[in-house]
């Protein structure tokens, strides 16, 4: 255990832990040492501050020593050491299956950031990851063991763990959020091979994407808010097809192969991390249309977990309420088959949640304001927010329904998570230097 300075101070220094007795000024023993970590949330009263530690300062306790034998009893000192960190990194996971969405994902929630997603400056072409001002995306596909063709000699896919590099996924992701720079590897989607790494910098969001940033309890644990893409096995594979035919020039028959190879590891190795994740993304077919199932019509969910630290549900009308709303009519342009929304509480996966859904598509963009003024808790910054993120990208897959406006509002909601947890820390930061 390390030492604590000897006098009150503020320092800015890195030690091991961050919460310590100076057991060299202290006689009190383990069973005193044990609340070290109750005095620390006493004092900053909250126990996250203690993980990470920059800044330190001293509390002097004064207790009786138990008499032992013929000694008297008498004061001693020990000195609690309680540090608080003013610049660890906000991390972000979100998980999904290949071809589910995640890069839209991304590109929606670094715009409402600002700046633009870009690849590391003069480093490799086929890096990976995206910078921008405030946010720093990285893919776990970089955390591969196995190169494609390693994968294809021991027969296991990039689901399936044995393929992962997790102890260093674990370590890399908690430095990062440390404040430390690391030399991430590179996994070349193009060649299928293992580049040399690329070093990354800690930014004040970390995004991390990808199959698997709920699936180890380790990295699961430094995460700040978890976000899962759910969508249904009808959904994916229409949209696979458009992506991997038309895209990629792919057949129907290789698809139709790599899904059903991919499915027994999706079942056990991804789809269980949705069970984690505070805000689940599911994408369904369409129940405005009986029996419909290409994919065009899209129903989706938006299932909030109750109870996140700095995450507040969005809600329809009335919070709390099971309310059904078909906006169509003077103010909302609907075509077959329309717009239905659906606002009410459900438990997933044993928690308390908000569900919100959306089923149909808008035929004018510029209308979903009429929509957006009907919702609360959207963490917008001015009047009509989501409606112009949503124009801004237009073009983008999904931003004519439920996945396009659900991403969006994930992405003003984890912006609000972000400014409460610096909010905090910059007072809590303040009342240490008090």
């Amino acid at each position: 255990m390390a030492s604590a300075p000897t006098s009150p101070s503020l320092a800015a220094t890195y030690v091991p832990i961050s919460c310590s007795f100076n057991q060299s000024e202290s006689n009190l023993g383990d069973a005193h040492s044990s609340s070290t970590a109750s005095l620390c949330s006493d004092l900053f009263g909250r126990r996250s501050v203690w993980k990470s530690p920059i800044y330190s300062t001293t509390k002097r306790l004064f207790r009786p020593r138990i008499q032992s034998g013929s000694r008297e009893g008498s004061a001693r000192r020990a000195v609690v050491v309680c540090r608080v960190d003013s610049r660890k990194t906000i991390v972000i996971g979100l998980a999904a299956d290949s071809g589910c969405g995640k890069s839209t994902f991304m590109r929606r929630l670094t715009s409402v950031f600002g700046g633009v997603a870009a690849p590391p400056k003069g480093g490799n072409p086929d890096s990976n990851t995206l910078i921008s001002d405030t946010t720093t995306v990285i893919c776990l596909d970089d955390y591969h063991s196995l190169d494609r063709r390693g994968r294809k000699e021991k027969r296991v896919t990039a689901l399936d763990p044995r393929a992962n590099n997790f102890d260093l996924m674990y370590e890399q992701i908690k430095f990062i959020k440390e404040g430390k720079a690391v030399m991430k590897p590179i996994y070349n989607h193009v060649t299928g091979l293992l580049d040399p790494p690329e070093l990354i910098q800690p930014p004040e969001i970390l995004v991390i994407e990808g199959l698997h940033p709920m699936f180890d309890p380790r990295v699961r644990e430094l995460l700040d808010f978890s976000i899962y893409l759910d969508i249904s096995e009808e959904v994916k594979f229409a949209w696979k097809i458009q992506r991997d035919m038309a895209e990629r020039g792919h057949s129907l028959e290789s698809i139709k192969a790599s899904i059903a190879a991919r499915k027994p590891d999706f079942d056990s190795y991804i789809d269980p991390q949705k069970q984690y994740a505070d805000v689940v993304i599911q994408v369904l077919p369409t129940q405005l249309i009986p029996g419909d199932s290409d994919g065009k019509i899209l129903r989706v969910r938006m299932i909030m977990k109750d109870g996140v630290s700095n995450f507040y549900p969005i809600y329809l009308f009335d919070e709390g309420s099971t309310i059904s709303w078909i906006p169509c009519g003077r103010k909302l342009t609907c075509s077959y088959p329309g717009i239905k929304f659906f606002y009410g509480p459900e438990t997933y996966f044993d928690n308390e949640v908000s569900v919100l859904e959306m089923d149909g598509q808008f035929d004018k963009l510029d209308e979903l304001i009429y929509v957006e003024s009907h919702l609360s808790n959207i963490s917008t910054k001015f009047y009509g927010e989501v409606t112009q993120q949503m124009l801004k990208h237009a073009d983008f897959p999904g931003s004519n329904n439920g996945t396009g406006l659900f991403q969006t509002m994930v992405g003003l909601k984890i912006r609000d998570l972000y400014e409460r947890m610096t909010a905090k820390k910059s007072a809590l930061l303040e009342s240490v230097k008090a």
